[in-house]
């Protein structure tokens, strides 16, 4: 037994009948037809893929610089207040 209940030589007797009704060069076209399909497919998910790594990317890098600048502007604001403090209106002796 073949595929689904189908022998080798049923699928044999299928073959001989295809190509009977349709010829070689008919199939052969349809064959190529289908690769090219199947080719450009393949090409569109890699693209796909590779642009979704390309944004993926590229928001990682924007949360990386706007962590920098918090970061950048909390230092500021921390020596900021330090000056501020220090100042010889707030109160406190040195």
């Amino acid at each position: 037994m073949g595929i689904g209940g189908i022998g080798i030589w049923q699928l044999l007797i299928i073959l001989v009948i295809v190509l009977l009704l349709f010829g070689t060069k008919k199939l052969r076209n349809l064959g190529g037809d289908l690769g090219g399909a199947i080719k450009g497919f393949k090409k569109a998910v890699g693209q796909e893929k590779s642009e979704q790594a390309a944004e993926t990317e590229e928001i990682g890098s924007d949360a990386q610089a706007k962590k920098a600048s918090a970061k950048a502007e909390k230092s500021a604001d921390k020596t900021g207040t330090q000056d501020a403090t220090a100042g010889p209106g707030n109160g406190k002796s040195s």
